[in-house]
């Protein structure tokens, strides 16, 4: 039927809701912030998760110290070379741990590893 009609079909993942509505909700969502104007800042789409093959790194805001956490020194140097060095270290290791798949295919190999 999909065929016939020329219809795309696309997955949002291995799960199973309990309708359409949600899943076409994050389909509209994840396209119409593409189009210009739709976000405050049109850099926002260039450094987030999945807009190099990885995760996005962690994210730190105000203030300095938190329920005893603290906002690496490395972002609060105002070195941007080093900054940028411990994102691309962070989003690496994130997605190794957490997205194999993502790993595997970021590193040229089939998600078995070979």
């Amino acid at each position: 039927m999909l065929d016939h009609h020329g219809i795309e079909e696309i997955s949002l993942g291995d799960f199973v809701l309990t309708g359409g509505e949600i899943a076409a909700q994050a389909i509209l969502d994840a396209t119409v912030r593409l189009l210009p104007g739709v976000l405050g800042n049109a850099a926002s789409t260039v450094e987030e998760s999945f807009s190099d093959g990885l995760l996005e790194h962690p994210q730190f805001t105000r203030p300095a110290v938190w329920e005893g956490l603290e906002i690496p020194a490395v972002l609060q140097s105002g070195n941007h070379a080093e900054i940028a060095k411990w994102r691309r270290a962070q989003a690496e290791a994130l997605t190794e741990v957490r997205r194999p798949d993502l790993w595997a295919a970021k590193n040229g190999k089939l998600p078995d590893g070979t």
